[in-house]
């Protein structure tokens, strides 16, 4: 992913930010690389590697590693954990046959302009026979903090529309864009999984919803939307505790390039 002017592209990201209120994300997809299975010597590609948590991870196991990722302030935390990394868009991937897999974790629902050119990127880049494995958001995603968003955001006269940075598809969808991109599905699963948040839900939309929050100047009209959303979730999303629980829906798979 690398910076572009669409609507998926916020500012860059909060390397650090994202490691205090997001680290959850690749912590619970772990077992990701366990389906990934990597081998010593294996040439693999992380594609929307954030700040390299997994993509060290698959290079703990002896394969060679790189990560791609569209924000500067995550390939220079990637790198700092030692493991190549450089600054690249996921729907303009240019290799060509030179990977026996490409992996990816909640990345694919933030390349939301033509999701059909990422998957045949992909395709492109993996040797024959090479296996894509993969888990981002699924259809119902974080439904209510999605709505919240999008209804505040209408509220105060932004076009949800326009601010809207993902591509929750289902999982006939996606797996159908696969095969027609050129890959046999190995296995698939589309399961819900509640995730208690480290904190509030305010930290959660500063780190993960920047493009909803830019269209509002920084300061008291940007503060104003975010507490505005969050009192939207309060009932919902908040429990008798203070815990906030974030609804996630994911889609993971092994696909094989034909």
């Amino acid at each position: 992913m690398s910076a572009s002017d669409d609507v998926s592209a916020p500012e860059d990201w909060d390397a650090g930010q994202y490691a205090r209120h997001a680290r959850f994300v690749p912590e619970l997809a772990r077992s990701l690389v366990d389906w990934l299975a990597p081998e010593v010597g294996e040439r693999i590609l992380d594609l929307g590697c954030g700040d390299g948590v997994l993509t060290q991870a698959i290079a703990a196991r002896g394969a060679r590693v790189l990560g791609v990722d569209r924000s500067p302030a995550f390939v220079a935390a990637a790198r700092g954990r030692g493991v190549e990394a450089i600054v690249g868009d996921g729907h303009e991937l240019q290799y060509e046959q030179c990977f026996d897999a490409v992996f990816s974790n909640a990345a694919l629902h933030w390349m939301i302009i033509d999701p059909q050119a990422v998957i045949r990127g992909v395709a492109r880049a993996l040797r024959a026979g090479g296996r894509f494995v993969a888990e981002f958001g699924g259809e119902g995603n974080i439904a209510p903090i999605h709505a919240a968003l999008r209804d505040e955001a209408a509220a105060r006269g932004r076009d949800p529309d326009q601010l809207d940075p993902w591509y929750f598809p289902s999982l006939e969808t996606y797996m159908d864009q696969l095969e027609s991109g050129g890959f046999s599905i190995v296995r698939k699963e589309f399961f819900e999984r509640p995730t208690p948040l480290p904190g509030d839900v305010s930290n959660w939309l500063q780190t993960l919803a920047g493009p909803f929050l830019q269209a509002f100047e920084v300061g008291t009209a940007r503060e104003a939307y975010v507490a505005a959303v969050r009192a939207r979730l309060i009932p919902e999303l908040c429990d008798n505790s203070g815990q906030w629980i974030a609804p996630y829906v994911r889609l993971r798979f092994e696909a094989r390039k034909n």
